[in-house]
């Protein structure tokens, strides 16, 4: 109940990336590598309904001479990040349904590597080992195990468990779901919106209202994530916006306090607070709704 990728790189190695995963030279990535030429998070692996995609975040890649954004991954393929630095593709997996935890305050979240379960400040689960976290969930090829207080035990679909006073749930999840957006509702006017993003400032043109001015921070933010163009893991996105903070508890702080502002002042300003969010999967993204535009000049 895993979607994955295997890949062969450039050193010879083999690794396995399921969805979320980067390849890049941040030390994070499920596939690191160690080249100037490669950016820190250079593509992101992300589970699209039926396909395995490759994409690009803030580097390219070639597949047969042809520069690529995205890429449905097939066994074969080889994978130029630079000259003479290739992946080589040997096999994808891609499962009838893949495994998910969902719960109180929690949507439905695909399961992929190591996972910690988070309870505060909300519920979250994060694509990584957090070494306090109340619970951690992973794979080890033939089952699915979730550790609670240094306990470990196999856990399969339908099974629940309490922690920190909430109810989560292990479930089987399709391919097909995986493919969908949620449409989350938080309020707000929900007008047709117009973004125009150029880093030190940002106007939301809501139709027939007044335009919104972010300028700071919160304008930096949406820049990134509209410069990005596709749903984002939060901490390339932090490291975008503070290039000197190494601490990730810092990292992951600092972004929800200006997530938090950020969705405020789209509130005061008659703006829907969702326009940036979380997508349930560790990343985040600019959501747009039909008649909505966006013009980018970072």
């Amino acid at each position: 109940m895993r979607a994955f990728v295997r890949l062969r790189l450039p050193d010879g190695a083999t690794v396995e990336l399921g969805h979320g995963d980067l390849v890049g030279r941040l030390w994070s990535a499920a596939a690191q590598i160690a080249d100037a030429r490669v950016s820190e998070a250079h593509a992101m692996v992300s589970l699209r309904g039926q396909e395995l995609m490759l994409l690009a975040l803030r580097g390219r890649f070639a597949v047969d001479g042809k520069s690529r954004g995205a890429l449905p991954l097939a066994t074969g393929q080889r994978i130029a990040l630079a000259e003479g630095l290739e992946l080589v593709v040997e096999e994808v997996v891609l499962p009838a349904a893949v495994f998910a935890i969902e719960g109180d305050g929690l949507p439905r979240v695909v399961v992929t590597g190591v996972c910690s379960l988070l309870t505060r400040p909300r519920p979250e689960l994060v694509p990584r080992l957090v070494p306090d976290a109340p619970a951690w969930v992973w794979g080890d090829g033939e089952e699915w195990r979730l550790s609670i207080g240094g306990v470990a035990r196999a856990v399969k679909p339908g099974d629940t468990w309490e922690l920190d006073g909430r109810t989560f749930r292990a479930a089987a999840m399709s391919l097909d779901e995986t493919g969908r957006t949620a449409t989350r509702l938080d309020g707000g006017v929900s007008r047709p919106l117009r973004v125009v993003a150029s880093f030190e400032t940002v106007h939301v043109h809501p139709r027939g209202g007044e335009p919104l001015v972010l300028s700071g921070l919160a304008a930096r933010l949406v820049s990134e994530v509209v410069a990005f163009g596709r749903p984002v893991p939060w901490e390339v996105l932090a490291r975008e916006l503070w290039r000197d903070e190494d601490d990730p508890h810092l990292l992951r702080h600092k972004l929800d306090v200006n997530l938090s502002r950020l969705r405020a002042r789209l509130r005061e300003g008659g703006v829907r607070p969702d326009v940036v969010r979380s997508d349930g999967f560790g990343h985040v993204e600019l959501f747009l709704r039909d008649g909505d535009e966006v013009e980018d000049r970072t």
